[in-house]
């Protein structure tokens, strides 16, 4: 964990933001896969760990803002988890650690939460998105199951936004080691794809090098030579000549800060000449949305600048046709690039996206588009300094949109269909870096990862 001090100033400027009541943490709980005792691996709940750094299950904490106080809840462990799981520091001593002195047992925020809710003090938390969760705020409120959601308390999300979107110092420093170690990650599965492998095998590796650094993955791996779907968890494919690989993934540090690469590759030891021209278009926008990063500019701005740079390319190709400004603003670009251009990223590898994305990425004034692709931009508010983002875009000829956008004759005018399905078994291709938005620019977190055709392909040499 951090220094305690870190963890006290990170609670003392969260009070300084909210001015009554009771401000309620949940920790996460072990959750069984098939039984009780098979868990899945524990993930504890980011917020809290922002807070308090307590990363063990079955933990919740309170500030009171009207008494002064910070109290942990939870249970000594018994002999009977000693004897399989081994003895672990106290509760108590756990919880100096990060600069608390009170600890109560579980039992005992259920009645301190009654005796609150009783003399009408606000009881602020954050929306659950685990069903323990629920299950525990409806019991400890008094509120029915339907409600729990609805009852968050936007005044709290709001201000923990504002505080965990800026990065410290040390954040940054924590982040670049999952960089770093998910950039090792990345120069493996190019290193090691053949023809005749099997995704699964370069899946396993790459998790293998996130895990022996001492972390886990921060989400799960994407490897696949159907790039055209996007977040595509089958590993179960055999790598043929003439296909591309897309490598989407990133691992998570001791202290559970992300990492989140994407880098795409040929099976070959060299590029195609069809792949080539997409490679370098979405390279292209990569580098230049990265090069535009700075404070104040709204996100959304680079993103449409990236959609127009790419169509600019495709219709250098032939693939689309018409003004690419009309194409823009009518939203042809989905069928090509069906996502966003990014993301916050942090202790989540989404950041903070539990909480709710129109507090993350957007703001009042700023709604989110209904066009297909530009709806599923994350982030479209302005940034500040201190934002860590990642930069994705993306080409993808995705067999059913295409077919069905033609068969609807949908934006015809824009885009040439008898040229596009000569690219329907083509996949899709995507590079994504971590950057993080300074005083003056931007700074790409991390070692640099082979990304251009050059470097690539000379580590697919090396097969």
């Amino acid at each position: 964990m951090f220094s305690t001090n870190t963890y006290i100033q990170r609670r003392q400027k969260l009070q300084t933001q909210l001015y009554s009541g009771i401000l309620l943490f949940l920790g996460n709980d072990e959750m069984g896969m098939n039984y009780k005792d098979n868990i899945y691996p524990f993930r504890q709940d980011s917020t809290f760990l922002y807070y308090f750094g307590l990363d063990q299950p079955h933990l919740a904490a309170i500030i009171d803002l009207d008494e002064g106080k910070t109290i942990i809840f939870g249970d000594e462990l018994s002999v009977e988890y000693i004897v399989w799981m081994g003895p672990q520091p106290t509760i108590a001593a756990q919880a100096k650690a990060v600069g608390i002195e009170t600890t109560l047992p579980s039992q005992e925020l259920n009645t301190y939460l009654q005796k609150a809710n009783q003399q009408g003090r606000p009881i602020h938390y954050l929306p659950p998105y685990r069903t323990h969760q629920d299950v525990k705020l409806h019991q400890y409120l008094n509120i029915s199951l339907a409600e729990v959601k609805q009852s968050a308390s936007v005044e709290l999300i709001q201000a923990i936004v504002k505080q965990r979107s800026i990065k410290s110092e040390a954040e940054i420093t924590e982040m670049e080691k999952a960089v770093n170690v998910s950039g090792q990650m990345h120069i493996k599965a190019m290193q090691m794809a053949k023809e005749g492998m099997k995704e699964a095998e370069l899946a396993g590796a790459v998790e293998g090098i996130a895990v022996g650094a001492g972390g886990q993955l921060a989400y799960p791996v994407i490897m696949t030579v159907n790039g055209q779907t996007l977040h595509n968890h089958y590993h179960g494919n055999t790598l043929q000549s003439g296909q591309m690989v897309l490598g989407d993934y990133g691992a998570e540090t001791s202290l559970h800060y992300a990492g989140d690469i994407t880098r795409t590759f040929p099976v070959d030891a060299k590029f195609t000449r069809k792949q080539r021209d997409i490679y370098e278009l979405v390279l292209a926008a990569e580098t230049t949305a990265i090069e535009q990063l700075r404070p104040g500019i709204q996100y959304r701005s680079i993103h449409l600048h990236a959609a127009k740079l790419m169509m600019e390319g495709l219709k250098s190709l032939g693939l689309m046709q018409g003004n690419m400004e009309d194409a823009l603003e009518a939203g042809a670009f989905g069928l090509f690039f069906p996502h966003g251009l990014g993301h916050q990223i942090g202790l989540d590898v989404h950041d903070m996206e539990n909480l709710g994305e129109q507090y993350v990425g957007y703001r009042e004034g700023l709604e989110r588009s209904k066009l297909f692709g530009l709806k599923s931009l994350r982030l479209a508010k302005e940034l500040e300094e201190g934002f860590v983002i990642t930069v994705e875009p993306g080409l993808y000829f995705i067999p059913e949109l295409i077919d069905l956008w033609q068969a609807e004759g949908k934006f015809k005018e824009f885009i040439n269909y008898d040229k596009v399905i000569t690219y329907k078994d083509f996949s899709g291709i995507r590079i994504e870096d971590n950057v993080l938005v300074t005083a003056t620019g931007h700074r790409i977190l991390g070692d640099p990862i082979p990304k251009t055709i050059a470097e690539v392909e000379a580590l697919r040499q090396t097969v």
